[in-house]
């Protein structure tokens, strides 16, 4: 996916595209913008200076819309501020005029890695979200305590019960999770983001 309307932007754009890359390109921001919920996932080669919006303020959208592509930025400015903002966002990488097509397909080619990843940690969650749909309310809370790292004792005194009982929800918590160690059923809890 490709916004941009420069003449450079569209000799690379054709570089990709020779490579095997299935390139989508819109003239604006905004028509991006209008239909990105309907496009298959990509990569996203971003002008940082696209027509009608900067290239962080479609990155902020789509985070606020809670999608995150991968994007590769291409600017003629060394802002480095912007640069910083744009990376913790979520940006893969910038790329500053004039740059070699073959650093462009690297970037690219990062991206997709990055993306593949992203996919991988999205069905790691999935997963752990529907071993946790197995657990009873009290067994979460117990579940809560140990990725708070609290001892059995802390556990079973914040849930006013007994230490023992604290042990029995473990068992049942690792058999329903089939784990077979705390740090197996605690790599579970964090996949699915419990915290």
């Amino acid at each position: 996916m490709v916004i941009d309307d420069a003449a450079l932007m569209s000799r690379a754009v054709g570089k990709l595209a020779a490579s095997g890359f299935k390139v989508q390109r819109w003239r604006s921001a905004e028509a991006m913008l209008r239909v990105v919920r309907s496009v298959a996932p990509g990569c996203l080669l971003l002008d940082g200076r696209a027509p009608g919006h900067e290239g962080l303020a479609v990155q902020q959208q789509l985070i606020e819309w809670g999608l995150m592509p991968p994007i590769v930025m291409l600017t003629s400015q060394g802002d480095v501020q912007s640069a910083v903002q744009a990376v913790k966002s979520g940006l893969v990488e910038i790329l500053e005029e004039p740059f070699e097509l073959a650093a462009l397909k690297e970037a690219v080619d990062r991206a997709f890695a990055a993306m593949d990843i992203l996919v991988d940690l999205e069905r790691d969650r999935i997963e752990a979200q529907r071993l946790l749909g197995r657990l009873t309310a009290r067994e979460l809370d117990v579940l809560q305590g140990l990725t708070d790292g609290l001892p059995n004792k802390s556990i079973a005194y914040d849930l006013g019960i007994s230490p023992r009982t604290v042990e029995v929800y473990r068992a049942n918590i690792m058999e329903k999770l089939e784990a077979r160690s705390l740090s197996a059923v605690l790599r579970v809890a964090f996949a699915a983001r419990l915290q």
